[in-house]
């Protein structure tokens, strides 16, 4: 029925052209012409030279001077569906949808299920093709703190720069060597490098095989990032302020067994209170959490923490001087880096050659201040931050104790949101949940 709703409501002129077609071959008479008007609706006009062959079944409906017009059963029924149809086509349709929205209400449960093992199903199978085309191996999954990559890259961007140019590097965490410092000039590798392990980290956890030659990857139970830098005007929070923030987030959540990637903390405020900042949260990650970290840095002065601290290995990413431009080779080797390269960075962006040589001059300027070299000086203050750092006794400086556990209540609803799955919740049972768990948290935060 809505088939030949929506004929009639579309291909009416082409149902009355097939229609006039047929009455004219039954007929014989070629000038037979089917009309319509809005006083008398659809006729078949027959001119006066042929009204001897108009057939019995025709129904005189009016005269005029040059013809007479006629009705039929046939067109009749047409016209009482045609002028009705647009009508019914759009009840019909409704109808219909409802129908079939009960239907699916049905067996909504059933669809979501297999919606979900599709979705599953798709992601494994793109993970499956691109391991195929990209070499990717399978990682070997352990429950301790190794991670040991081997000719690692990075997923996305060597699919943008092709794998033949992509400069793959390794990483090798152990039980003594658990965080790793990494110098290095801007644009050299440092922020792809941490991103690549990270996301292996993921891939290998999520089942998929990785980019690498090589990976053994112990289990970890987060992966925390701290990179960019952009503030929050909405909140009202400076760009150290979300720094911050993230970073006190990290520190109070994480514990041995997740994977830190912190990327330039401490740029977001001065030099000496970023570096303070860098050096204590690295010092509590360290000594108080333990875990398996990249910590990337401008701040030099950090590199003096391998010598104290057994768990901190230096590593820098690659940098040569050829007929004096800078060359990234974006290779990740042990050592700290030898400089900033700030300057030469600024020129290779770019910046206008007058401001360049300024910026030497002024550079040049600073390192004579003081009547020392630049590496001179920062051997000087290396030692100097020494004595502060690791002079002091443990009851002048005491590290911070080990964080009190969450309340029970606390535990559970984490436990209630970690199994929550919002795409197998309506609207309203999601809204019901919340409302509970707030009612928790009140009741939970009354005083007895």
């Amino acid at each position: 029925d809505l088939d030949e709703l929506i004929a009639l409501t579309e291909d009416g002129r082409s149902l009355l052209t097939t229609m006039e077609e047929r009455e004219r071959s039954a007929t014989g008479i070629n000038s037979l012409k089917i009309k319509y008007n809005k006083v008398f609706g659809y006729f078949i006009e027959v001119t006066n030279s042929n009204l001897a062959n108009v057939p019995p079944h025709y129904i005189r409906k009016q005269t005029t001077a040059n013809a007479e017009r006629y009705l039929t059963d046939e067109l009749k029924k047409y016209e009482e569906k045609a002028l009705s149809a647009e009508e019914k086509r759009h009840a019909l349709e409704e109808e219909l949808f409802r129908q079939a929205l009960e239907r699916v209400s049905a067996e909504s449960q059933p669809i979501l299920a297999t919606a979900a093992r599709l979705s599953l199903l798709d992601a494994f199978a793109s993970l499956a093709q691109a391991a195929k085309e990209w070499g990717y191996v399978a990682p070997e999954i352990l429950d301790d703190a190794t991670l040991e990559i081997t000719g690692g890259r990075h997923p996305a961007l060597e699919h943008l720069v092709g794998r033949d140019k992509f400069i793959p590097n390794d990483v090798n965490f152990s039980a003594k060597e658990k965080v790793f410092l990494i110098t290095g000039p801007n644009m050299a590798g440092k922020s792809t490098y941490m991103r690549q392990v990270a996301l292996i980290t993921l891939m290998a956890h999520a089942g998929s095989f990785v980019p690498a030659k090589s990976a053994r990857i112990g289990l970890v139970d987060r992966i925390a990032t701290r990179v960019g830098a952009s503030d929050r005007i909405g909140r009202g929070q400076s760009t150290f302020m979300v720094e911050m923030n993230e970073m006190a987030r990290i520190l109070r959540q994480s514990t041995e067994r997740s994977l830190l990637i912190i990327d330039e903390i401490g740029r977001g405020t001065s030099t000496y209170d970023g570096l303070a900042l860098a050096w204590s949260i690295l010092e509590d990650i360290v000594e108080r959490l333990g875990c398996r970290t990249l910590f990337a840095t401008h701040y030099h002065e950090l590199t003096a923490l391998e010598q104290a601290r057994s768990l901190i290995r230096n590593l820098c990413v690659a940098v040569e001087e050829r007929d004096g431009d800078v060359v990234f080779l974006h290779e990740v080797r042990k050592g700290k880096a030898p400089g900033s390269y700030g300057v030469e960075v600024a020129r290779l962006a770019g910046l206008p050659a007058p401001v360049v040589e300024r910026a030497k001059s002024i550079l040049d300027n600073l390192e004579r201040a003081s009547g020392k070299t630049q590496r001179a000086q920062k051997e000087a203050l290396h030692q100097n931050q020494q004595l502060s750092f690791f002079g002091a006794s443990p009851a002048s400086a005491p590290m911070p104790a080990k964080p009190t556990p969450p309340p029970e209540h606390l535990l559970r609803l984490e436990s209630a949101l970690r199994e929550f799955d919002l795409n197998q919740t309506t609207p309203f049972e999601a809204m019901m949940r919340i409302k509970e768990w707030k009612e928790t948290l009140l009741v939970s935060a009354t005083p007895c």
